[in-house]
């Protein structure tokens, strides 16, 4: 069972570290959206609802799950609720790569910034903190400097507006 999914799982970052460019990650695009959702929109929502539990024994896996939760749901389910319905189990993988020293050991800044992205994403104030010395050490100071904004927002309004309209609040 801990190599079951390896080829999907190989198949997901092949997908978003070699298919994709870096500009298409993080600029809303409704093409790359729906090619997301398309392709891997099943997977994500069987991973929400923890039916790939078993990918958390495997670094591949274990990365390729982050994904899923955390960046292709704002793809798949982008501003809707359910965008961000995986955050706390991709957070809980993002401190178990650290845990597991997979982040450390990991030579490919592209996949420690999506190990940690999760931590960013976070709507706790005490996450986020953490997370900046960390993306400061494993990956850059652009994108430690996102989470202090994003920190910097949650101290000032305890959540992301930006998220009130999908979040119904």
């Amino acid at each position: 069972m801990p190599h079951e999914g390896i080829p999907l799982a190989e198949e997901i970052l092949d997908f978003w570290f070699e298919d994709c460019k870096p500009w298409q990650w993080f600029h809303r695009n409704e093409k790359f959206d729906q090619s997301v959702s398309e392709r891997f929109g099943a997977l994500a929502a069987t991973a929400q609802e923890n039916g790939l539990i078993h990918w958390e024994v495997n670094q591949t896996s274990a990365l390729a799950l982050v994904l899923l939760l955390d960046q292709f749901s704002r793809q798949i389910w982008r501003d809707k609720g359910r965008a961000y319905r995986g955050d706390p189990m991709a957070q809980r993988l993002s401190q178990l790569a650290l845990d597991q020293h997979w982040l450390q050991r990991d030579p490919h800044k592209a996949h420690r910034q999506f190990w940690l992205m999760p931590l960013l994403h976070a709507e706790h104030l005490e996450t986020v903190s953490r997370a900046i010395p960390l993306l400061e050490k494993w990956v850059d100071v652009e994108t430690a400097d996102v989470a202090r904004r994003n920190r910097d927002m949650l101290i000032k309004h305890g959540r992301y507006p930006w998220r009130d309209g999908a979040l119904g609040r």
